[in-house]
């Protein structure tokens, strides 16, 4: 029998006392071979129940707030294995594009840490300003050949085009939510993540083989993109004629996950939008979950880090800062129960500061894994509320 990735199933009960009386091996030979077989070992329900949270707010022995606050952000910087770039200057450059509608696009390359210059995409709208800007973080999807060009529409690379138009089609309405922020009025920047476009492609193969180096060096391939991604909003609130204290974070799915934990990483953040990237750890670590698979996992996987917290207590760290999290009912990724106690325990923490009003949480009827039109009309009106 095989899995959902071509492995064989584990062997427990009955399947294991046949192997035995038709072998003559042993119970310890048996149980060895269980333990290496499938995606999951078959021990692991003894492994999620040793994951108890016990620095998750409410749990923790640290009662004030702002000090927990400091305490669970510390935990999880610890856990990037990636130090935090202080000191290293951006050394922006800046380069014209054509003109977009009722705004200006530029190419920027920066330094977001002292080992690699990246390049993305820059777009302001025409006046004063100082205006609202959002980071955009883009998705994974299995396609590296565009990056930021998923969520601004590129305007050099006419082979790059038509990737990002058939990708914008396929989940997002068709629309370029970079340029539509930017007509409405927000000034907004998308960076690649190592591996897509400029900074890749890698192959859907190669990522854990990446990963896996990375650690050999001593540093996290999701610990780098965490690192990153708290640099680049501290670059956009810092531009010219960006109001710094209007900046949010925007993503969906891989991108999601970035736009939250970025706000709880940075204090740069003023408000959070997440699409499809929303899950109780536990919940998430079923059999025939995609998470199994290794490869895009390593892009959020902060090796230990769940011994001391849940994947939504890490977004907490943001609270009581306004944040927007929805996702599809019908989004195969994550499971109901998963996304409904990440939820609860959100919300559990945005009330404990009497913030609750601050937090919304969403499951769209009929919805799959996508960021269709009318949930972007929703989200930008939430965002131009709450900025």
């Amino acid at each position: 029998m095989r899995d959902h990735v071509g492995r064989r199933t584990l062997m427990t009960g009955a399947a294991t006392a046949a192997l035995l009386a038709g072998t003559g091996a042993t119970a310890g030979q048996a149980r060895a071979e269980e333990l290496v077989g499938g995606s999951l070992p078959d021990f692991h329900p003894a492994l999620k129940a040793e994951l108890r949270a016990p620095l998750a707010w409410g749990t923790s022995p640290v009662r004030d707030f702002r000090a927990w606050r400091r305490t669970a952000r510390a935990k999880v910087e610890e856990h990037l294995l990636t130090d935090a770039q202080e000191g290293v200057e951006y050394a922006p450059e800046f380069t014209e594009g054509p003109d977009g509608d009722g705004y200006r696009r530029r190419t920027v390359t920066l330094s977001l840490t002292r080992y690699t210059r990246v390049r993305g995409s820059l777009l302001t709208p025409r006046g004063p300003g100082p205006f609202p800007a959002v980071l955009l973080l883009h998705d994974h999807g299995a396609k590296f050949d565009i990056g930021k060009e998923k969520l601004v529409r590129p305007w050099d690379d006419a082979t790059r085009l038509a990737s990002a138009e058939a990708w914008a089609e396929k989940y997002f309405s068709g629309r370029f939510v970079g340029d539509e922020l930017a007509r409405r009025g927000y000034a907004v920047l998308c960076l690649d993540a190592l591996g897509w476009a400029d900074r890749g492609p890698v192959t859907y193969e190669q990522q854990q083989a990446l990963a896996a180096n990375l650690y050999n060096l001593g540093s996290s391939l999701a610990g780098l993109t965490a690192r990153e991604d708290a640099r680049a909003a501290a670059f956009l609130a810092g531009l010219d004629g960006v109001d710094a204290g209007r900046v949010a974070a925007l993503g969906f799915s891989m991108g999601a996950y970035r736009a939250w934990q970025t706000a709880a990483l940075s204090d740069s953040v003023a408000a959070a939008v997440s699409v499809c990237w929303m899950t109780g750890l536990k919940e998430m670590m079923v059999p025939g979950n995609n998470t199994l698979r290794g490869q895009s996992a390593y892009y959020m996987l902060h090796p230990g880090l769940a011994r001391h917290l849940d994947i939504p207590d890490v977004a907490s760290i943001a609270a009581p800062r306004p944040m927007y999290f929805v996702d599809g009912e019908q989004d195969t990724l994550f499971t109901p129960d998963g996304v409904a106690a990440a939820y609860a325990r959100l919300r559990a923490v945005w009330d404990s500061r009497r913030a609750g009003h601050r937090l919304r949480t969403e499951i769209r009827p009929g919805v799959g894994h996508v960021f269709t039109r009318p949930m972007q009309d929703e989200a930008f009106a939430w965002l131009d509320a709450v900025l």
